[in-house]
C-alpha cells in the first residue's frame, strides 16, 4: 500500500505561510547547502519550472508520483499562469469552489479528502505527497503516514499553521533529522503504532 507523506516547509513556530498565504520569507533559506538536498533527494517536490532552471528536469521521481493539494496551495501558481505546477506528477487539487480544472493535466475534485487518499493508497505506484495546505492537512491527519518538515530558522508569529484541525493528538516517531549550515532542519516522522 502507498503511503501519504506531508512534505512541507514551516517556521520554528509551526506556520507554513503568512496570514495571506505569503511564503516568500522562506526564499533566503534555499541556500547552496540546502538546495542540493531537494534536487538530489526530493526532485519531484520542485515545481516543473524550477526543475528545468536547476538542471534536474529529467530527474526521476524518487518518492512520489502523485501530489494532492488544496486550492490555497494551487492558486499562487495559477495566479501567475502556472496551471500545471508539477507536470512530472499526477496532480490533484481538492476544492469545493475551483470548479473546472484550468489544465487537462490537473484533476480538480470535490471528493472527500479522506476517501480520496484512501483510494489513492490502494493504487500501484510511488507515494502520495500532501503538498498543503493547513486545512487539508488537518482533514487528512488520520491518513498521514509520514511527516517531513523542512523547518526554517524563522519565527512568523502568525499565519497558516501546519495543521488546522480540532484538538486530536496523534503520535509520530522521529525517524530522521538533518541540520543544514543555514540553520534549516529537515525532520522526518512516521506515524507511531497504535
Amino acid at each position: 500500500m502507498r503511503k501519504l507523506t506531508y512534505f512541507v516547509a514551516g517556521t520554528i513556530d509551526g506556520f507554513i505561510a503568512g496570514p495571506d498565504g505569503d511564503y516568500d520569507f522562506f526564499s533566503p533559506y534555499l541556500t547552496e547547502d540546502y538546495l542540493p538536498h531537494l534536487t538530489v533527494d526530493f526532485p519531484e517536490t520542485l515545481p516543473t519550472p524550477a526543475r528545468a532552471a536547476l538542471g534536474v528536469a529529467d530527474a526521476p521521481n524518487t518518492h512520489f508520483d502523485t501530489v494532492v493539494m488544496g486550492r490555497g496551495t494551487y492558486e499562487p501558481g495559477l495566479a501567475t499562469g502556472l496551471t500545471s505546477p508539477y507536470a512530472h506528477l499526477r496532480q490533484i487539487v481538492v476544492s469545493r469552489s475551483l470548479g473546472v480544472s484550468p489544465d487537462a493535466s490537473v484533476e480538480v475534485t470535490t471528493e472527500d479528502p479522506v476517501a480520496l487518499v484512501r483510494r489513492l493508497k490502494q493504487e500501484e505506484g510511488l507515494g502520495v505527497w500532501l503538498c498543503g495546505g493547513g486545512d487539508l492537512a488537518g482533514q487528512l491527519l488520520p491518513e498521514i503516514d509520514e511527516l517531513i518538515v523542512k523547518q526554517y530558522p524563522v519565527v512568523a508569529g502568525f499565519g497558516i499553521p501546519l495543521f488546522r484541525a480540532e484538538f486530536s493528538p496523534r503520535a509520530f516517531k522521529l525517524t530522521g533529522s538533518r541540520v543544514f549550515d543555514n540553520g534549516t532542519i529537515a525532520l522526518t516522522y512516521t506515524k507511531a503504532s497504535a
